[in-house]
């Protein structure tokens, strides 16, 4: 009657399926941990897309393939793909591997459940409230809230949302039919993130008022004033400032107590997008950089950045304790989060989230918390800037790096091709190109940054 389904018995390739975990995990070790990590190796081996999606064969069919055939898929995959992991990639503001986090990963993945309920998610649900809690204390607040998000946009997009559910609560029900024109202070230099959840929000791009920053990229107080000043002549009510603590290409810190200051005089929610200079909080000698991060009313901070909790691993974090974040989300579904449960119903946090289903992301940062403490944590923090001292010493040893801008584009694709490390660039601010080298991985050391200026010049030797 139900033709070829088996209905009275399990699915029985499941020995097949576990055979063949077993061996992917194999060649996972041995071409990603193993081979990836080795500076000997290449970051990755380059392919033009057509010649990628011959290689590959991604096409999909009928029927299914051969355990051979798909431990070949899984080594593809392994060989072609950029391996972060290698103590030289150095092109985004996350690489390297910490093994306990990894750990923590393969768990997660392995557990698949969501983070909405204590019904489903017992463990998570408390591990995530303690290390939240511990997050705050870093900031300087012994009570507030926070959730974990699918990335730092997300993360800043939630606290501009709260924000407004603050200044303007009946936003929620009525929309914005019920709110006057808002205006959102950020800088120049600011993430991206912040026009995004403007236009997300319907609050629009427009009303993202652009602050000037100095020399080293902060953002400059007195235009802030003076940009406050411009906006309530256009009848738009200042509400959100975001401040950041780590630009995504300066590194710089904007001035967090002189924001505070004009926020409060304002009236206004004080954002902090501390998605990549948060984890100076761990560090007493570097913290000095977010003085007055406690003044603010919400953090973003991603611990997959200088702390290697691996992708992805954000929260926002908020001072407030009226459950401010759950009044803002809430949906109240009733299939979910029944009020008649058998246990205490405010474990179950799902509703703080605009997401219904919700991927763990505190199992991996608190087995590697467990693993190294909070003093390794430091260590790893004060490593980086070390290195990155040591390089810019180095660098101004060097001549040929003022000419380095201008050819940057022709040694990153000469760079890519050999596969030796890599490394990104871009202009800014009337600015020619120059490379953005970000210092992260604790498995750096001094020889990786000689390697790095050693081969710019090999690379850009005949331009």
């Amino acid at each position: 009657m139900n033709g070829h389904v088996h209905l009275e018995e399990s699915d029985m390739y499941e020995s097949d399926g576990k055979l063949f975990l077993t061996e992917a995990f194999n060649v996972i070790m041995e071409e990603i941990l193993h081979k990836g990590t080795d500076s000997e190796e290449k970051v990755c081996e380059w392919k033009d897309p057509d010649q990628l999606r011959a290689l590959l064969d991604l096409d999909l069919r009928e029927h299914g393939e051969s355990h051979k055939q798909l431990l070949q898929r899984v080594r593809d995959v392994a060989r072609y793909s950029v391996k972060t992991c290698h103590p030289r990639f150095f092109n985004q503001l996350f690489a390297g591997v910490d093994y306990h986090a990894l750990t923590g990963r393969l768990l997660t993945e392995t557990l698949n459940t969501s983070q909405y309920t204590y019904e489903v998610a017992p463990v998570f649900v408390l591990m995530e409230e303690e290390v939240l809690c511990k997050l705050r204390s870093l900031v300087g607040w012994s009570e507030g809230d926070g959730i974990f998000c699918p990335g730092g946009s997300m993360s800043n997009m939630y606290a501009m949302n709260v924000a407004r559910y603050w200044a303007f609560p009946q936003v929620k029900t009525q929309g914005l039919w019920a709110t006057p024109r808002m205006a959102i202070f950020t800088s120049q230099q600011g993430h991206y993130s912040m026009k995004k959840a403007a236009a997300f929000l319907g609050i629009g791009t427009d009303n993202v008022f652009i602050v000037q920053v100095d020399e080293s990229g902060s953002m400059r107080p007195e235009d802030l004033e003076a940009k406050i000043v411009q906006a309530k002549s256009q009848d738009a009510v200042p509400f959100f400032v975001n401040a950041t603590a780590g630009t995504t290409v300066q590194g710089a810190f904007d001035p967090l107590n002189r924001i505070a200051d004009i926020s409060e005089r304002n009236g206004m929610w004080m954002h902090v997008d501390a998605a990549w200079g948060g984890s100076v909080l761990f560090s007493k000698k570097h913290k000095h950089l977010v003085a007055g991060i406690e003044r603010a009313n919400s953090v973003t901070w991603n611990p997959h950045k200088m702390l290697l909790a691996g992708l992805q691993c954000s929260v926002v974090l908020f001072r407030d304790t009226t459950n401010l974040l759950m009044h803002c989300h809430s949906a109240k579904a009733t299939y979910l989060f029944q009020q008649d449960k058998f246990y205490d119903t405010s474990l179950d946090t799902g509703d703080k989230s605009i997401q219904c289903g919700r991927k763990v992301d505190c199992l991996k940062l608190w087995l590697m918390w467990k693993a190294i403490g909070t003093h390794g944590l430091s260590e790893r923090v004060e490593k980086a800037f070390a290195l990155a001292r040591y390089l810019v010493e180095e660098m101004e040893k060097r001549d040929n790096f003022k000419l380095v801008c201008k050819v940057a584009p022709v040694i990153k694709e000469r760079m890519i091709k050999r596969g030796t490390m890599m490394v990104g660039y871009q202009p800014m601010d009337g600015h020619v190109n120059f490379f953005r080298m970000v210092v992260v991985s604790p498995q750096l050391t001094t020889k990786d940054m000689d390697f790095f200026l050693d081969e710019i010049e090999d690379l850009g030797k005949d331009l």
